[in-house]
């Protein structure tokens, strides 16, 4: 009963108030895939005007629907996303949920493609390290619940590690190593991580008075790596912070065959302290991102989620923190 004396509002209420047959209500309340987005919000507009609550709205997840998530990843092979992927299962078996892992191999179109195969079948998805555009991951965001992780998305639910205070960490821990000039090794053009770990340090070279610049984009690989190091010999400078781990590591393996020394001749600084960073010598300095946070957290948040339009909320941050190995020294004389 509602305050009075009053009966809860009924799926019938809505229909006849918004004019509309009640399995429409269902369905735009339900799945609203299923119906036009102008139907749907103008239903939902309707339940919100008469106070009506579905069982859609409330339940959670797990007993509303399939209980299937579908995780999509640009590179399954990259350890980056085997530790989302083991937060996100971690906290799936605790809601009853199962996991459906997607790789699209950096592919917008096979993103793309993978989405549509699976909108009908899943209750929701995790995009991780997506190559979509803003304007296509929001339009999902009305049809189906959506957690974009590793990169922010205005209006829909984000979960991302806080690239720009950690390289800016990265920074201040070589200027404390008397470096003065940085190069960063940018990775996929497209990625949201890649542009906020530049802008971070372009930001600090700002307020620290350090010379930085960036060469790239280059495959976030061993191979990239690679392919950077021939490039920043052409113009060198006496640290490096690279876009990734695997970068890095490919770099220092190219500038030790090329007859430099890490740290004597060049610092350099990675980022997600994959379990390699730990093995090679010299360690690899890297930013450590909470990966399995990540995940739990996007798992958590679809699991708890009452209402499919609940995304305007401010992206999740969450820290990172700088571990220091033998790959970073005092600048060279």
């Amino acid at each position: 009963m509602t305050d009075g004396g009053r009966s809860e509002p009924t799926i019938y209420d809505v229909a006849r108030a918004a004019g509309v047959a009640s399995s429409t209500v269902s369905r735009a309340l339900s799945k609203p895939g299923r119906v036009s987005f102008r139907t749907a919000e103008h239903v939902r507009r309707v339940a919100d005007e008469l106070g009506y609550r579905s069982g859609r709205m409330e339940r959670p997840l797990s007993t509303r629907g399939t209980g299937v998530l579908a995780v999509i990843v640009a590179d399954i092979a990259n350890p980056v996303f085997v530790g989302m992927i083991r937060g996100a299962e971690r906290e799936a078996a605790q809601h009853g949920l199962t996991l459906a892992i997607v790789e699209t191999q950096e592919s917008q179109e096979g993103e793309e493609r993978a989405i549509s195969r699976l909108e009908a079948t899943v209750d929701g998805f995790i995009l991780a390290s997506s190559r979509l555009s803003d304007q296509t991951i929001r339009a999902l965001a009305k049809r189906k619940s959506v957690v974009v992780l590793n990169r922010t998305v205005g209006e829909v639910a984000s979960v991302a590690s806080d690239n720009v205070r950690a390289t800016k960490k990265a920074t201040e821990h070589l200027i404390e190593l008397r470096h003065s000039s940085i190069c960063y090794l940018a990775g996929p053009e497209a990625s949201f991580a890649n542009g906020m770990r530049w802008r971070g340090l372009k930001e600090a070279g700002h307020e620290l008075d350090l010379q930085v610049r960036r060469i790239g984009p280059f495959l976030p690989t061993l191979r990239g790596g690679g392919d950077a190091a021939e490039r920043w010999r052409q113009r060198p400078t006496t640290a490096v912070i690279a876009y990734n781990d695997l970068m890095a590591l490919g770099f220092m393996q190219a500038v030790a065959a090329s007859g430099r020394r890490v740290p004597g001749d060049v610092s350099v600084i990675g980022f997600d302290n994959i379990v390699d960073a730990g093995l090679v010598e010299p360690g690899l300095t890297t930013i450590a991102a909470p990966l399995v946070s990540l995940g739990s957290t996007a798992v958590a948040h679809l699991a708890s989620r009452r209402r499919v339009d609940a995304d305007t909320r401010e992206p999740v941050l969450l820290p990172a923190r700088l571990v220091v190995r033998g790959s970073t020294g005092p600048r060279p004389p």
